[in-house]
This record gives C-alpha cells, structure tokens and sequence, in this order.
C-alpha cells in the first residue's frame, strides 16, 4: 500500500494545507498515491473540502466554491497541486453521484483532518448508489479514449483505466470505496496488473508499452467494462441517497460554526 512519509508531510503537504484561505474540514492524498503506483517523481495531488465564512455567502462578493493551487516545487523540491471545493459544493458532488469525491473523503491518506471530516465520512456511506456505475464507466471509457491516441502508449494510462474499472465493480458489489489499485488485485488478481504497476514503478524508461500486447489490454477493458455494466444493473445498493436530510443539517451546523 502507498504511504506519506513523516518528513514529506510535514515539512510540505501540511503547510500548505495549513496556508489556504479557509478553514478546511480535510486533506487528502489522491492520484497515484492513493491508488497504488506512484512513481519516484510523482506530483502530490491534494484534495478537500473548505467552509466559506457566512459573511461571504450572504454577502455581495463572488464566492470562492473552490479554491486551486499549484506548486512546481519552487517551495521545497515536491511537486504538488491542492483543490478544495467549499463544503455545499462537496456535499453536492455527493450527491450527484460523484466517485472521486468519495475516493478523497476516504483516502486513507490524510493530510489534515477534523471531526467533521470523520462525521461526513459516515453520512456520505448513505450517497452511495447504485448510479455509481454510471461516473466509473464514463470515467473509464474517458481514460481508454485518452489512452487509444496515445503514441507510443504508457503504462500510467493504461493503469487509471484498470483501477477505475476495479474501483466502480468493487464499489457497486460490496457498496465500499477502494482506490488503491494493488489492494483492488488481490481481490481480483488479474496477473497483467501486477506487471503494469511494476513497470510504472520501475520509472520512465519502462512506461512505453510494446503494441503486441495491445490486444491482451483491450480484450480485458471490454471484459472488465460489461462486468461493471452488470454489476450496476444486479447491484443491491439504493436507487436514491437515503443521507440527504442528514448532510443538510450537517451543513448548516458547519455553516453557523464558521461564522
């Protein structure tokens, strides 16, 4: 499993976290990090959720539904970038239903955390749908187009592919959230991503694929497509959220204590 060491912590994703704008609610870790396959020189994706102060709601000024960073490494030699999405925003992404979103809130990867962050964790478990289905088969669709043009092709495209299939099929099964593309293949232990995840690994010069195998990827991208396709369709999780009244009070309460 991926992990942050204490000293990348703390001498550069936490202070950045700590210099946003906003109170936060949390930080994670997303991106090859979380799902498995970071590389030496892999950026820092940071993801989260801010509150926007009353004052500035009710107010005449733009909001600031989400706030971006990027940092090239000019503050410390990491490559980072952080988004954080204001919490009416991130609730509303909940709700849609929005996978990414969920995969943040449970990233086991934690920069800065509160204990609402540990409460929306739980309210967010009644977001999850079977409609789910529908953001991780367009996303993987997306990726495999992306993938396709490539020239020559890589590793890393490849990879997002496959754990985003094994990430919706997981979810829309057992209604749990699992990014993580290694611990995904001792469930499905599918030989060819081992190997995939051991090239990106290794670094650069083993990110090319050779086009004979090509074949092998798009039988399995179509294989693993319709299992998703039928894992919507047979899903036992809910039509609809049933944590929709819940996650209001939960952002008005967050609202108020803000200010």
């Amino acid at each position: 499993m991926s992990e942050i060491s204490a000293e990348v912590l703390e001498r550069h994703l936490l202070p950045v976290a700590l210099s946003q704008p906003y109170p936060l609610l949390f930080v994670t870790v997303s991106g090859a990090h979380l799902y498995g396959f970071p590389s030496p020189d892999s950026d820092y994706d940071l993801r989260g959720s801010h509150v926007l102060p009353l004052r500035e709601i009710v107010g005449l000024e733009e909001t600031r539904d989400t706030v971006e960073l990027m940092d090239g490494g000019a503050s410390g030699g990491i490559e980072l970038d952080l988004v954080t999405h204001d919490i009416k925003k991130f609730i509303g992404l909940l709700l849609k239903p929005n996978g990414y979103v969920l995969e943040q809130l449970h990233s086991p990867l934690i920069v800065l955390t509160t204990p609402e962050h540990m409460e929306l964790q739980t309210l967010a478990r009644g977001c999850v749908t079977r409609h789910h289905s529908r953001h991780y088969l367009g996303f993987a669709e997306s990726q495999w187009r992306l993938f396709e043009k490539e020239r020559p092709r890589r590793v890393k495209p490849l990879l997002y592919v496959f754990r985003v299939l094994l990430t919706g099929i997981h979810l829309l099964r057992t209604g749990e959230i699992e990014a993580n593309l290694r611990a995904l293949n001792d469930e499905f232990r599918l030989p060819y991503v081992d190997e995939l995840i051991a090239r990106k690994l290794a670094g650069p010069e083993q990110s090319a694929l050779d086009e004979t195998d090509i074949t092998l990827y798009e039988t399995e991208y179509r294989r693993l497509h319709g299992i998703l396709e039928e894992a919507g369709t047979s899903s036992r999780l809910p039509e609809q959220p049933s944590s929709r009244d819940a996650l209001n009070d939960f952002l008005t309460r967050v609202r108020m204590a803000a200010g």
